[in-house]
């Protein structure tokens, strides 16, 4: 089989995926579809976390083929740049002053998320390699982690409750109103990363050589940044921090289409990373005991890690 074919046949493979388990999660559950419609439930509740789970994880996995492409790190992913720190610590700040309600809580986290993602940028173009630049991402994530563990101990009962279901992770929380801010997130994130998809391919090689064959390393870095950190910011505001499905995902893509090339790999990441997040809604939804969806991702995503550890040569 040639490799367009290949490619075509896995799009269309992940797309029936995608679909098939949006049906899943939106018929099944403790009340039957008809009464579910009936009453509503199907509107209100069930479609808007189909919704959301499959927004963020499209959001996830684009964002960590551009960190694995930007950085040349099979482990990259889009919390690797301290964005979901910053909304940590402005959850975990809003939590404390507001005692724990809902709706601050996302505001703050999105703020935080911004706040952070305003100075990886300011960085972004002062810095000439990626080298520096995820050094200062790894070490602002470490310090914002800090400060929130000062927040949250400082906390009342009720916030860290609030707090920690946050962190967690759920795809429960989002109402439809907030989905439009993931959605305009991952949108800006699919055209600034699909127009600079060339220069993606290039950092694979390093900036000496995407010099060389025209490239700009540097935009590249900013549009790769400025779409993945504002996707991470609004889906970690609304869903929380959650892991694994960024690496994990662009991964899978290229193993199934033996495809390389990010204009290729984009778009089937989106759908793989979506169909990741459904699945993970469906066993934290379905589990004898509910689950938060962060745990259920980790559990997707942990085996592909090991997996790519174990096939490096320096395993060898």
């Amino acid at each position: 089989m040639d490799r367009k074919r290949r490619y075509f046949l896995c799009l269309g493979g992940a797309a029936l995926l995608v679909i098939l388990l949006a049906g899943a999660g939106l018929c099944l559950g403790e009340m039957p579809l008809r009464q579910a419609l009936d009453s509503g439930i199907l509107w209100r509740l069930r479609l808007p976390r189909i919704a959301t789970a499959l927004l963020a994880g499209a959001a996830l996995a684009l964002g960590g083929a551009q960190m694995q492409a930007l950085f040349r790190n099979p482990l990259a992913d889009p919390h690797i740049m301290g964005v979901s720190g910053g909304a940590g610590l402005g959850a975990a700040l809003a939590a404390t002053v507001t005692a724990g309600a809902a709706l601050p809580i996302a505001g703050a986290a999105f703020l935080g998320a911004l706040a952070a993602s305003a100075l990886i940028l300011f960085t972004a173009t002062r810095v000439h390699s990626g080298t520096p630049l995820l050094i200062f991402g790894v070490m602002l994530g470490f310090i914002l982690s800090a400060l929130t563990s000062v927040v949250a101990y400082t906390a009342g009962e009720e916030s860290l409750k609030v707090f920690y279901t946050w962190s967690a992770g759920t795809f429960s929380s989002a109402r439809p109103q907030d989905l439009v801010w993931i959605g305009s997130a991952l949108g800006l994130s699919v055209l600034l990363s699909l127009s600079d998809a060339r220069g993606l391919d290039l950092a694979l090689f390093g900036d000496d050589f995407a010099l060389l064959s025209g490239g700009h390393p540097a935009r590249t870095r900013v549009l790769a940044l400025t779409g993945c950190c504002l996707a991470t910011a609004a889906v970690t505001a609304f869903c929380g921090p959650l892991g694994f499905a960024g690496i994990a995902s662009p991964h899978i893509a290229r193993a199934l289409s033996g495809q390389a090339a990010h204009r290729q790999i984009l778009p089937l990441s989106l759908l793989v990373g979506g169909a990741i997040a459904l699945a993970a809604d469906l066993v934290a939804q379905h589990a004898p005991t509910p689950l938060p969806a962060g745990s259920t991702l980790a559990l997707i995503g942990i085996p592909v890690i090991l997996w790519i550890l174990l096939r490096k040569p320096w395993m060898e």
